[in-house]
């Protein structure tokens, strides 16, 4: 897919620089188990189908279910699969889910259109799904991913909703 850009490989150390890079050095546990952390989505028999068609949903609201996903996401074409993630023992949500599209340019619709879109009282990030296109991706639980709170001392960088930044002049 031409038109969204990733890195080759994700990096917990530059994605937690604002900068995108590895200078700075590890500046929290976070990163530090990110960084040890044996991971691989291949492994999950609930992760499957086509990476590049496969949306990443997050921010749900927590009473926002498959059907209203469903009707959401299947304006910009067929899904061939959704996964709201739930919580393993409560069924309840977790707040993301997964849409993977049957055609690819129905995946790039609904990539740029629905992103920062209200559904159910929450403004939903939208991103693609990283963890069978990047080598070496962590997910946020095992100290890595993206995005996170100022709040938390762990925010992560590079992905949509906080890009790398280019550092300033030390001048």
């Amino acid at each position: 897919m031409g038109s969204v850009w990733f890195a080759a490989e994700y990096d917990p150390v530059a994605a937690g620089s604002i900068d995108g890079s590895t200078t700075s050095g590890v500046h929290d546990r976070a990163l530090v188990r990110a960084l040890n952390a044996p991971y691989d989505a291949t492994r999950d028999p609930k992760i499957c189908g086509n990476p590049l068609c496969t949306l990443f949903v997050g921010r749900l609201n927590f009473a926002t279910d498959e059907a209203k996903l469903h009707e959401v996401f299947g304006r910009y074409g067929a899904i061939r699969h959704l996964r709201l993630v739930r919580h393993v023992v409560t069924q309840e949500s977790r707040g993301y889910a997964f849409v993977e599209y049957v055609r690819e340019k129905d995946f790039e619709a609904a990539y740029y259109a629905t992103n920062k879109m209200l559904l159910d009282g929450r403004r939903i990030l939208v991103e693609f799904e990283r963890e069978r296109v990047m080598p070496g991706w962590k997910p946020r639980r095992l100290g890595g991913g993206l995005g996170g709170r100022k709040e938390s001392g762990q925010l992560r960088f590079g992905g949509r909703d906080r890009p790398f930044r280019r550092p300033r002049d030390q001048g």
